[in-house]
């Protein structure tokens, strides 16, 4: 047993000892599929507390030799799966966690002022692994100065022993953008270890967790044995990256809390068809027992700031769109995964995507802003920016609109969105029926704090534009419905004929019926607003 070799079961047993734990150990069976097989090399990018150690440390507690994990698993629901003894403490691990090498310099580095990001770590993390090969295995001849890859080698060679490698963190250097030597030396180590057709036997399992998927330019090539799991696409782990509903509604009826309101703040992140929720998040709100931002508090808006604020052509209105509810088009096939080459708006919205600050919806190819928690994030960040200045005006005074509604003050509302209209469109025309929404859910951008808000729901005969389902006490439901170039009224009778308050026939509060029309010649809005009385 050692710190990197075979490590003991000890971080594993921190987890379990937690106040709050969920189960993700089924994730053992998916990973005992592909020990030993073509695909037994898997790289999982996740946003930053999305759970990746805590994972590593249960796989290294289930696969080392180091220590007796039985009794930690015999309780979770991989001890009742077929595969469980397959592999359980059978197999050498080496562990390490990439950031602690990069970050942990020695007080004659700190004093001296060594760069960290010319500070090569591959032969720090080299010495200390091999040092603890050499002693657990003396009879492999392992020198003082070999190779990582080499000494794997000369192991399997003497006594057949097999390897699980799982590092954490593998794309710190990639992130901190250390110079180009020590990234060439990082890249030489990681193809000695995976693209070497004489160690392969030797590795029974290569697990690598981090932030962003494969460089794509330099290293992808060197490294494409390696099935990626990402945000934006986990396939057959995408139950494992985050927590999903059903966790997420269990632990609210264990600490008494709202399910739906814990789904405003922290909900959004469809990963494969799975409701993904920020385990920091949820874990945090359960201690506490109130809501507000958590998961946005372990990183700083300044780098969400830096990226919104490129000079790229569309990314502004792309930005504001997204804050006012609305999803824009993402080619995520053109970002090549590293910090220095962004090229496009979509680089930049494909990286945030894989940070957590946006979604993905693989089906319509779009992104969006996830949730409330993520929303305020957003707002904080442009609030900083002269671009963003007509932005905050609308959002600044977009409370006032919800109360003008609610008083059905029909000319104040319509005013609102002549200004919301005029910030948001790069003309004065409406492209289509979808940006006619984005600016009604702009303008109504307070109204999340008070409201669920639906767009195209289903009702009666039809499908109402917006529906806005109160969760604060005393707030009266709305449905919205638009029309161009014809009649304000008109709009209000298509609610009442299609029977859109269908929609609402659960609710028993006051219901507000609002028709707005806006006139391409006159480039105004009119509203009128109608209390419906059941």
């Amino acid at each position: 047993m050692g710190l990197y070799v075979n490590p003991n079961n000890a971080n594993f047993q921190r987890s379990l000892n937690s106040s709050i734990y969920v189960d993700k150990s089924l994730l053992i069976a998916e990973i005992n599929r592909l020990v030993n097989t073509e695909k037994c090399f898997v790289c999982v990018s996740r946003s930053r507390r999305f759970g990746k150690t805590m994972t590593g440390n249960m796989l290294s507690a289930y696969f080392s030799k180091g220590c007796d994990s039985r009794e930690q698993f015999a309780n979770l629901k991989i001890a009742k799966d077929l595969s469980f003894e397959k592999y359980l403490n059978k197999l050498n691990v080496i562990k390490l966690d990439l950031n602690a090498f990069y970050s942990n310099r020695t007080p004659q580095e700190i004093e001296t002022g060594v760069d960290p990001k010319k500070r090569d770590v591959v032969p720090i993390f080299t010495r200390a692994v091999v040092l603890e090969l050499r002693s657990i295995f003396p009879n492999s001849n392992i020198i003082g100065n070999e190779s990582l890859a080499d000494a794997i080698l000369k192991i399997y060679a003497t006594t057949g022993e097999q390897f699980v490698i799982i590092i954490d963190e593998y794309d710190v250097l990639i992130r901190e953008r250390v110079s180009e030597q020590v990234f060439k030396s990082y890249l030489n180590f990681m193809n000695a270890m995976f693209k070497n057709d004489n160690l392969a036997p030797a590795i029974a399992l290569a697990y690598i967790t981090g932030i962003l998927p494969i460089v794509r330019d330099k290293v992808q090539s060197k490294l494409n044995m390696f099935d990626e799991y990402t945000m934006r696409d986990s396939w057959s782990l995408a139950q494992f990256v985050g927590f999903t509903t059903d966790e997420v509604q269990a632990l609210c009826d264990e600490y008494g809390m709202d399910f739906e309101e814990c789904r405003r703040w922290y909900d959004g992140y469809n990963i494969n068809g799975i409701e993904t929720y920020s385990p920091e998040s949820i874990v945090s709100t359960m201690r506490r027992k109130y809501f507000q931002s958590y998961w946005t508090q372990t990183g700083s808006y300044e780098a969400l700031k830096d990226f919104i604020l490129m000079d790229f052509e569309g990314i502004l209105q792309d930005v504001k769109t997204m804050i006012g509810g609305g999803q824009v088009d993402v080619n995520v096939n053109s970002y090549l995964n590293t910090m220095t080459d962004f090229h496009s708006k979509h680089d930049v919205f494909t990286y945030l995507v894989h940070l957590g600050y946006l979604a993905y919806d693989r089906e319509k190819q779009q992104c969006y802003i996830p949730n409330r928690e993520v929303r305020d994030q957003w707002i904080l960040s442009v609030q900083q920016s002269p671009d963003y200045k007509g932005l905050m005006e609308l959002v600044n005074s977009s409370k006032l609109l919800v109360e003008s509604t609610i008083e059905r003050d029909a000319s104040a509302v319509a005013e609102a969105l002549n200004k919301s209209h005029e910030q948001i469109c790069n003309n004065l025309n409406y492209n289509n029926e979808g940006a006619f929404q984005a600016v009604i859910c702009l303008a109504y951008f307070y109204a999340n704090l008070k409201y669920t808000i639906v767009k195209e729901c289903p009702a009666g005969k039809g499908v109402a534009d917006v529906v806005m389902v109160p969760y604060v006490p005393n707030t009266p439901a709305l449905i919205i419905e638009l029309k161009r170039n014809s009649c304000e009224k008109t709009a209000l009778t298509q609610i009442r004929e299609k029977n859109y308050g269908a929609a609402l026939e659960k609710y028993s509060g006051d219901l507000l019926f609002v028709g707005v029309n806006y006139d391409e010649k006159t480039k105004e809005h009119r509203c009128v607003i109608e209390k419906f009385v059941k």
